[in-house]
């Protein structure tokens, strides 16, 4: 890509763990927020996350031989997510609440089938890519917010580091 002036235009990888921070306010259950606003606010952002994300698995998939098991799951991936997002909640307070989470449960699943197509790694201490090779450990902590979780992989030299939200 190339902006108007010829130079090669900046490119930037989705923001994963901004967006795995995003689905942990939807999940698990009791996390879920029932007021109908915020329930708005965080299906605009799951969906908007999602529409970003589908075209980077797209692309990353079309690089590889169309019989390799990861491509054909984050294919399927990308089918189930976007029926989601053509999906709208019923009229009842529940159905908005049951519609955030199957949107966090599809992100989360594109999140994953993004990493594994393209080897891209985010320590979820430092918001840095974990290159080949590094030292990591996984990572699980509940959060301060009642029960939602964070888990992924962090640096071995970011395990002793707090990491204030």
């Amino acid at each position: 890509m190339a902006d108007q002036a010829g130079a090669p235009a900046e490119v930037h990888a989705p923001d994963i763990v901004t967006m795995r921070a995003t689905v942990a306010q939807v999940l698990p259950p009791d996390v879920t927020p029932v007021d109908l606003t915020t329930l708005e606010t965080l299906t605009g952002l799951l969906c908007g996350h999602m529409q970003l994300l589908i075209p980077e698995i797209e692309q990353a998939a079309a690089g590889l031989p169309n019989d390799d098991v990861p491509r054909y799951c984050a294919l399927v991936s990308v089918g189930e997510a976007r029926r989601k997002l053509a999906d709208r909640p019923g009229l009842r307070p529940y159905d908005a609440v049951a519609h955030v989470r199957r949107l966090g449960r599809s992100l989360l699943a594109l999140c994953d089938h993004y990493e594994t197509l393209t080897g891209v790694r985010m320590c979820i201490a430092c918001d840095q890519p974990i290159r080949p090779g590094e030292p990591t450990r996984p990572f699980d902590q509940g959060s301060h917010s009642g029960g939602s979780a964070v888990s992924g992989r962090i640096h071995e030299r970011c395990s002793n580091t707090v990491r204030i939200h």
